[in-house]
């Protein structure tokens, strides 16, 4: 079955990747782009200063974009992505769910949220059913569900992996992080080239925060947090995409690195479009994985990891995800499957 789509903020990095994957998709349609006043009436192929390396796709190039309003946008959409500035979603995204949209979104506004499910599929599904509790408490016909940070989604499926096969007590994570991910405006070549910025405004409480919430227990009312201790050291470094991570995981249960590896490599999958199989590539070599070389692992969808050792505590390792792919647009598109495959839409 066919669900009519619109995407909030189309004409930005992460809309762009949105109208990427969205317009071959089996399960979705494009109907409706959305993006700032100053975008509104244009087409979107005027509108939009595309960056990506493919074509504009011809159908949704000729649509008209409208402004970011409830008012301006069909009543007959099934489903908004949302990439909006967080700025801007903290005010419109509930205007839309109160008029009876239903959102998946990017936008790191909520995430924390007591009754905003926020989603890896493949991870914590169940956690989705939170919007049962998002509709009563707030009165809405649409509902808001949350994918987390690209830096975050990059560790928290291999931690998974690991606190379903050994419990997690404690993680300290160093992020290399792509430049991408600040969007097309947000570091200058003057910057990073030569160089490395050893600070992402508010990157690290988002990954400590969200890695909890991710990984906790939804018990059909609200979600316990994981009591593991995350705390998170965030970089920017001259890559184009890619989040390579280096992860030091204590275990509550003994483990070698050859049993930590099995266990990321047999952590399952889902049976929805754009959900990997494996989900989790492990790398023998101890050189990898690589942003250049493994990010586009499973159509950007993957997460790699590699480099295990044993620790005192546990096990370190690395990891890498394609920010933009499985970090924002993708993990925005999986998480409608899912709405999709849970009768939610």
């Amino acid at each position: 079955m066919s669900h009519t789509a619109g995407i909030l903020g189309a004409t930005g990095a992460v809309g762009q990747r949105l109208v990427q994957l969205l317009d071959p998709h089996s399960e979705f349609d494009i109907v409706a782009l959305t993006a700032s006043e100053d975008s509104a009436g244009r087409t979107y192929r005027d509108a939009a200063k595309w960056r990506l390396d493919v074509p504009i796709p011809d159908e949704v190039a000729e649509q008209t974009v409208v402004a970011t309003d409830p008012d301006a946008i069909p009543d007959d959409v099934d489903l908004l992505f949302s990439s909006l500035p967080s700025s801007v979603g903290e005010r419109v995204e509930p205007d839309l769910c109160e008029a009876g949209y239903v959102v998946s979104s990017n936008s790191s506004n909520d995430r924390n949220a007591d009754d905003v499910p926020l989603v890896i599929p493949e991870v914590n599904a169940d956690h989705l059913d939170l919007l049962e509790v998002q509709r009563d408490e707030r009165g809405w016909d649409g509902a808001l569900v949350k994918n987390p940070n690209c830096s975050t989604i990059t560790m928290v499926p291999t931690l998974a992996a690991l606190d379903r096969a050994f419990g997690i007590d404690a993680v300290r994570v160093s992020t290399l992080q792509a430049v991408s991910g600040a969007g097309y405006d947000g570091v200058t070549s003057m910057e990073i080239i030569d160089n490395a910025i050893p600070h992402i405004g508010g990157e690290e409480q988002k990954m400590e925060s969200e890695a909890r919430k991710l990984l906790g227990s939804f018990d059909g009312a609200t979600v316990s947090w994981h009591d593991a201790d995350v705390a998170a050291s965030c970089n920017r470094i001259p890559t184009l995409d890619g989040h390579l991570e280096n992860v030091w995981a204590d275990l509550s249960e003994d483990a070698s690195d050859d049993e930590a590896a099995d266990a990321m490599r047999e952590f399952p999958s889902l049976d929805l479009p754009s959900s990997p199989d494996p989900l989790i590539h492990v790398f023998e070599e101890p050189e990898r994985p690589q942003p250049r070389l493994d990010r586009m692992h499973g159509d950007g969808m993957a997460v790699t990891a590699g480099g295990f050792r044993e620790t005192s505590g546990g096990v370190q390792y690395n990891c890498l995800a394609h920010n933009t792919i499985r970090g924002a647009a993708g993990a925005s598109v999986l998480n409608g499957e899912l709405l999709a495959d849970s009768g939610y839409i």
